[in-house]
């Protein structure tokens, strides 16, 4: 098979899958701007047509890639797989969004004058630091810890089967997804004005550092934790 053969063989193909397959491939959807996490299930064709972009070129880009150490991850069983996500992105996230919320404010309560954009800013990391928190409260609580009851054998649980909470919890993390294409727009892609001070530039670092360990985060539970405890869609 040609290089062209093999990278056209990846069009209809989940962009979760792509990832899950070679992590290290995140970084050009990311580039692209192409959702692989909270939209995973669409095709690379659907994507990238939707993008306006040539599919057989973003095919091209993603074969290149070289895989990473990220790919043992996306392989863990599923109780190992809930332990790396508390121990990375859920403990990144309690201790990141507090901190996050205080700076933005303060950014915009100095810069604010000339930069009337960042009460939306500080609006938006507010909101998303509210919606997060439950959310991973409910995954820590309920839905975890039911998931090690699964993978020891137990199929019926209070609120019926891991499809339940499973449903809500994508259905949140779409929610979060909409509100870091938000931060994104109004912060013209993370990037300072040229009178932003050190505080308003790490502001923007850490934002956009948020919006990419989000998307990894999300792209392990939608694409790669939650396939593999419903497989049957039950």
């Amino acid at each position: 098979m040609t290089t062209l053969d093999a990278s056209r063989g990846q069009l209809d193909r989940t962009l979760g899958d792509l990832v899950a397959e070679r992590p290290a491939r995140a970084r050009v959807f990311e580039r692209f701007g192409i959702d692989y996490c909270c939209h995973g299930q669409r095709t690379l064709v659907d994507a990238a047509g939707a993008a306006g972009l040539d599919p057989v070129a973003v095919a091209d880009e993603l074969d290149a890639v070289v895989d990473d150490a990220g790919a043992d991850v996306d392989r863990l069983e599923p109780v190992a797989l809930v332990d790396h996500i508390v121990d990375t992105h859920h403990r990144y996230l309690h201790e990141e969004l507090p901190l996050l919320v205080a700076l933005a404010a303060k950014v915009r309560d100095v810069h604010g004058s000339r930069h009337p954009e960042l009460a939306r800013v500080a609006a938006l990391v507010t909101e998303i630091h509210d919606d997060l928190l439950p959310h991973l409260a409910k995954e820590e609580q309920i839905l975890f810890p039911a998931i090690t009851a699964w993978s020891d054998g137990q199929r019926s649980f209070p609120f019926g089967t891991l499809s339940n909470p499973v449903r809500m919890l994508m259905t949140e993390h779409d929610r979060a997804g909409e509100l870091l294409e938000d931060l994104r727009a109004v912060t013209d892609g993370y990037q300072p004005p040229a009178d932003g001070c050190a505080s308003y530039v790490s502001l923007y670092e850490r934002l956009e550092h948020l919006e990419l360990d989000t998307h990894r985060h999300v792209h392990l539970e939608n694409n790669v934790l939650f396939p593999a405890v419903t497989p049957d869609g039950s």
